[in-house]
């Protein structure tokens, strides 16, 4: 009888510590604040859909801000290291280290809307970029929405007007672009600049609708450029969701298959969705604070075209020497593109 009773303690222990080693805990890591599109509007609901899907097995702790430490910079090696298990960034934090990538960052390739872009930044990632991101697994590659011209005090209405003109870059090709434009570049993380434009270090910014409300960019900003609809904006931001490959290795197959289900195109689109409902509220807040809303005519967005062009041929060069044909990534990009824009 006690053999019999300590036998069906032993199974019940077993049994117990398997549905608890069933459960798992995800450390997601990104860089803005809780409050931001990418948390409430992606984040959150997909980690919502992966606890209901897993029966309460599969969880996430949020770390946003930054709150595991380092700097942006530094989460494509946090992810990689085992610091935290996923991270939210943009490859182009890492300058050189995601080539192939890159070429998402040209000026006026990409469309302007959050889910037309994120579809075409996907196709060209499975096309072309996938050994960019091998030593990781890549939940999605999607657009963190197409970036404007906001300034505080001067309006932008046409190429002259960029001239001398300091505003934050998102990227190195951005940058270039900038440079290429008239203006003059300042790279900084996107907590920096709504402080930086208050105390004059800079006059402006080019930023996704979607980080308005974000930084409250609309308490300092008073004019936002738009390209013209229906065409290629000035620049979009590549974001990518990354886990580390030895967690995602290491969950049990039930889990795993819960979260194979909802990366890849699906989370793209969720993504891209929330990208332009976040892009209708930024501007709502931008309208409501007071700000002007343009958009540059035709004459001038070609002008802005021509003006920028080199900066592509300069970074074929540039990738070329690396031994990617960027020619070929381009051309692609645009083609992409071109079946996504309305």
């Amino acid at each position: 009888m006690l053999k019999k009773f300590l036998y069906s303690a032993l199974a019940f222990h077993l049994l117990a510590s398997s549905a608890v080693a069933q459960e798992v805990t995800l450390k997601v890591s990104h860089f803005l604040p809780p409050s931001s599109n990418y948390q409430k509007g992606v984040l959150e609901p997909w980690c919502d859909k992966l606890l209901k899907e897993s029966a309460g097995k599969l969880k996430c702790q949020i770390y946003p801000a930054m709150q595991l430490g380092g700097t942006p910079a530094q989460l494509a090696d946090q992810v990689k290291n085992g610091v935290a298990d996923i991270v939210w960034t943009a490859p182009s934090y890492s300058p050189g280290r995601f080539p192939a990538t890159e070429a998402l960052d040209l000026p006026f390739a990409l469309p302007p809307d959050g889910l037309g872009g994120s579809r075409a930044m996907w196709e060209y990632y499975e096309q072309h970029a996938q050994n960019d991101f091998k030593d990781y697994k890549m939940l999605a590659l999607f657009s963190g929405m197409n970036t404007l011209i906001v300034t505080a005090s001067k309006p932008i209405l046409k190429l002259e007007d960029l001239k001398g003109v300091k505003l934050r870059s998102p990227s190195r090709l951005g940058s270039k672009m900038l440079q290429a434009l008239g203006a003059t570049p300042v790279n900084m993380p996107p907590a920096q600049i709504t402080e930086a434009i208050s105390k004059g270090l800079i006059d402006g910014s080019m930023a996704a609708w979607d980080l308005v409300p974000s930084v409250k960019l609309e308490e300092v900003a008073k004019y936002f450029m738009e390209a013209q609809p229906n065409e290629p904006g000035f620049a979009q931001v590549p974001v990518v969701m990354l886990m580390n490959k030895a967690k995602y290795s290491s969950l049990p197959p039930d889990l795993k298959a819960v979260l194979d289900s909802n990366i890849g195109l699906p989370l793209v689109e969720m993504a891209g969705r929330a990208w332009d409902k976040s892009a209708a509220y930024g501007r709502k807040m931008a309208q409501d604070a007071g700000g002007k809303i343009l958009t540059i005519d035709p004459a001038d967005y070609a002008a802005m075209r021509a003006a920028t062009a080199q900066v592509e041929q300069d970074w074929i060069k540039e990738v070329g020497a690396r031994g990617l044909d960027g020619a070929k990534l381009a051309k692609s990009v645009h083609e992409i593109s071109a079946k996504y824009l309305k």
